[in-house]
């Protein structure tokens, strides 16, 4: 048996010394300390302490700029529940860990809830914090704002009703046999969102003791979200109005009264619906009649979208589903005006969210899309392969790669930017199992934040350590190697503005008062490009977004000629070269991309057997999957002037003792602690003068004694050897 150790061992050595790729043999122990002292991949001094100084966060157009009119964009992570209130020595190593890695915004998730690990809301009153939690969320915001680190709120989703709550609303026993929730009610329930309304009122004329000011004062305050993941237009709103008698009542009140002010009486909406379009919804409501204010909304995305419209068009219902469209509308944003107007009064200036939930398709997109625009930011979802719950199992998993369909994916939620406002994408991470996760920081940092224009990203979710495995007990873990451990890079390129925003390859024109005459889904799939159908049946190549930003306009007056996206120009073969000229994505085989920036380049994906050329650095990768980036790590610095440059290599990493099937299409055996890394070789050129070092850098990103041998400008990383995903290069 020592025989076959010693075997091994001898032909590693022999591969790595005839330079022969040693990737794939030998898997290293990814094992961090967690070390927030001084290391040379340390960003605590790029971001500009106090968060605040520069007064509050404004809306300037499509981006975000401080009072005092400089520009800012955010790098951020997401906290959850428990996490956003930690002990006060917590809250201090949290702050520098991510201050060192470049994070300069935390989103606040739903930490309203009750309970131990939940959040920090009240056992009584769900409009109310519980003292002790909120000491500790006090605290922690304190410790943010030292590091130059703000803080948003994404503090309700789905309120949770507590006892108190039962003689402020209409209904309170329904509700809690429903779920125990608002989710969907309080979208047109004015009770329920007097609850959000007040909750939230009080959070922002709360005096944080730690700093002096109430939350309402506090420039550090990045953005106040109104409400997570829901909408009037999603599924939740039918479910949960069909579960609860007296909201369902409210419902089809407001909607009768709203249809008697259109059209005057039953006659009247008769004469414009035809009788068809009366009692068509049997399952919901029977005998339909407006004198008894019982017309009842179905308030569910699928009916607006193209499979809805082409099920109700030969029913006679469109111009019901279109006066129906236009009331939730109306209703939605009835509600997150008032929400507004109520946290303005406070004297919040900063920015704020509607919701960052999508709404199907079609005419529901399009009008919640517009209605979440008009409060300020705009702010998407997006998650890619792995597992579709929290807890990673044993069993089948998503194997595709974004690389292999530019534009797929996370970065899809580029189609739903709007010109005029900033975009967010507030959660999002491609989850494990899938092995090829790291490609997801790369694609959002570069084709997002970087060529799209986006203005914050916030990665979900982060629990404040390395846990040594890549689940951490939830598939949503950014503290792994392929994750967070690409951020001493990816957060350098972002703040620094390397990758160059793009021009909009195609703005869509959207006029949403159009979509009242009830005639969009007669419409729809003419190809005629003057057709308003084209809103909707337009289809815009994914690639598109692989070449510039898309851009949703919502415009005054109707219009109908329709943007078409040109790519002429850009795409050649399988290549597809951004509109800056420093991006190019290959679609061949599992795809890849480069990065040419004079501050970063890189190559990320399956760019083995390619000699890249990428100005005045050459990468020629020899594993198959591998994010290689070399950049400067000066802040104001190119590679051609920093006195020191940065290489970032990761590929895949497990468990150890994790297993896939043969095909790779399902985790037998998800292994345990330590999270074991995929060595990454790739041979590097810098053609610049100069002498220069390159030190192997450790897990905590500190400088070893170690080097590696560099002749000429020409050095090869491999993580067989080095055991490490950095390495500095310095210039004597």
């Amino acid at each position: 048996m020592a025989g076959v150790w010693i075997g091994v061992a001898a032909r590693l050595w022999l591969a790595s010394a005839m330079g022969q790729p040693t990737t794939g043999e030998v898997w290293w122990a990814f094992d961090p300390t967690d070390d927030v002292g001084p290391s040379a991949i340390d960003m605590s001094d790029w971001l500009d302490r106090p968060a605040g100084k520069h007064g509050f966060v404004q809306i300037d157009g499509d981006r975000f700029v401080f009072v005092d009119g400089q520009p800012i964009r955010f790098w951020g992570i997401n906290n959850i529940s428990g996490y956003c209130a930690p002990q006060q020595s917590v809250a201090r190593f949290r702050a520098a860990r991510y201050a060192k890695y470049g994070v300069n915004c935390v989103r606040m998730h739903k930490f309203t809830y009750h309970g131990p690990g939940r959040g920090i809301g009240s056992a009584d009153d769900s409009t109310v914090l519980d003292p002790e939690g909120l000491d500790r969320f006090d605290n922690y915001c304190d410790q943010l704002r030292r590091k130059g680190i703000y803080y948003g709120w994404s503090h309700i989703y789905g309120h949770e009703l507590r006892p108190g709550d039962r003689d402020k609303i209409i209904a309170y026993e329904q509700i809690m046999s429903a779920g125990g929730t608002t989710a969907g009610l309080v979208n047109f329930a004015y009770d329920l969102q007097d609850l959000h309304i007040q909750l939230t009122v009080n959070m922002l004329n709360h005096r944080n003791p730690y700093t002096g000011l109430r939350y309402a004062d506090d420039p550090a305050l990045a953005f106040v979200e109104l409400q997570n993941e829901d909408d009037i237009f999603f599924p939740v709103t039918l479910k949960k109005a069909n579960k609860c008698p007296a909201y369902k009542r409210l419902f089809r009140e407001l909607f009768s009264d709203w249809l008697k002010k259109k059209y005057g009486s039953h006659a009247g909406l008769v004469e414009a619906w035809g009788y068809r379009a009366l009692n068509a919804f049997p399952q919901f409501q029977k005998d339909e009649h407006l004198d008894k204010r019982n017309i009842y909304p179905i308030a569910h995305d699928w009916w607006f979208g193209p499979d809805g419209i082409r099920n109700e068009r030969g029913r006679g219902t469109l111009k019901r589903l279109s006066d129906t469209a236009r009331f939730l509308y109306e209703t939605q944003n009835k509600f997150y005006e008032r929400f507004v107007k109520a946290i303005r009064d406070t004297g919040y200036q900063g920015p704020i969210v509607g919701s960052c939930w999508k709404a199907g398709a079609g005419v529901s997109h399009y009008y919640n899309l517009q209605s979440d625009a008009r409060m300020g930011i705009v702010d998407r979802h997006r998650y890619f392969g792995g597992e579709t719950g929290h807890v990673l199992t044993k069993g089948a998993v998503v194997t595709d790669s974004m690389l292999s369909r530019p534009g797929s994916g996370l970065l899809s939620a580029g189609l739903e930017q709007v010109a005029g406002r900033p975009f967010a994408m507030s959660e999002w991470i491609s989850r494990v199992p899938n092995e090829w996760v790291a490609e997801g920081p790369a694609i959002v940092a570069v084709y997002g934040m970087g060529l799209g224009g986006w203005d914050a990203s916030y990665h979900f979710e982060s629990r404040g350590r390395f846990p040594g495995t890549i689940h951490n007990r939830s598939v949503y873990n950014i503290d792994s190697p392929t994750q967070i451990g690409l951020y001493p890079s990816l957060a350098r390129m972002v703040h620094r503005g390397d990758v160059k925003q793009g021009d909009p390859v195609m703005t869509r024109k959207v006029h949403v008062d159009s979509f009242s005459d009830g005639t969009w889904g007669e419409r729809g799939g003419t190809g005629d490009p003057d057709s308003t159908a084209n809103y909707f049946d337009n289809p815009v190549p994914s690639e598109a977004l692989a070449v510039g930003p898309m851009r949703v306009e919502f415009v005054d007056t109707p219009t109908t000629r329709q943007e078409q996206t040109n790519l002429e120009g850009h795409v050649s073969g399988q290549t597809i070269t951004s509109n800056t000229g420093q991006l190019k994505w290959v679609r061949s085989g599992k795809g890849y991309f480069t990065v040419n920036t004079p501050a970063t380049r890189g190559v990320v994906g399956f760019g083995r057997g390619v000699e890249h050329e990428l100005g005045d650095v050459t990468i020629n990768v020899d594993t198959d999957f591998a994010v290689v980036l070399v950049t400067a790590m000066g802040r104001n610095k190119t590679i051609a002037t920093s006195e020191s440059i940065l290489v970032n290599a990761v590929g895949r990493a497990k468990n150890t003792g994790m297993r896939y099937s043969g095909d790779r299409t399902e985790v037998i055996d998800i292994g345990g602690p330590p999270v074991v890394v995929e060595p990454i070789r790739a041979t590097i050129t810098i053609d610049r003068p100069g002498e220069a070092v390159v030190y192997v850098l450790d897990h905590d990103g500190r400088r070893t004694d170690r080097t590696v041998p560099i002749v000429g400008g020409r050095f090869t990383i491999d993580g067989a050897r080095y055991k490490t995903i950095y390495y500095q290069v310095v210039y004597k």
